[in-house]
């Protein structure tokens, strides 16, 4: 099963740079993009338009934007690591944000790094070939609760 990036990302512009940098840099995992905070909850609780979603094929990493539509980036974090199924998950805030108050509401709410999207796409590239190579390759996740071994290919 190869590890599954989540991208939660209004921004049609800020969503090609992602995926161009997550190409220009090797990241060839599977990206499932959802808009909006409610969208990416669908998603991983499997509800809405993810009903029939296979449970056990969670992402590895969610990277997600703050400003969100319908549910925003802090709410939805509230709400990942609420939940049994999605508290493990690695959360990076990946936002234009640079507010200390964002970032501290972030990380105590449970974020698991706050970056702050680069203007220029170089840098921005490099910082997505980061991400992606420590929560992709160097991470280790946490292992299913049931005690199951899954293993993951990247």
């Amino acid at each position: 099963m190869s590890r599954i990036i989540l991208l939660v990302e209004d921004n049609p512009s800020d969503e090609a740079l992602t995926l161009r940098a997550f190409k220009k840099s090797g990241i060839s995992n599977e990206v499932v993009v959802t808009r909006d905070g409610a969208e990416a909850l669908d998603y991983l609780f499997c509800t809405g338009a993810f009903a029939d979603r296979n449970p056990a094929h969670m992402p590895t990493v969610i990277l997600m934007d703050l400003n969100l539509p319908k549910v925003g980036g802090l709410e939805a974090l509230r709400r990942i690591r609420e939940a049994e199924a999605t508290r493990l998950i690695p959360v990076v805030i990946l936002t234009s944000s640079d507010e200390e108050e964002d970032r501290l509401k972030g990380y105590e709410i449970g974020a698991n790094s706050y970056v702050r999207k680069p203007v220029e796409f170089n840098q921005f590239a490099n910082a997505v070939q980061q991400l992606g190579l420590y929560w992709l390759i160097l991470n280790e996740p946490a292992p299913p609760k049931n005690g199951k071994s899954t293993k993951h290919e990247t």
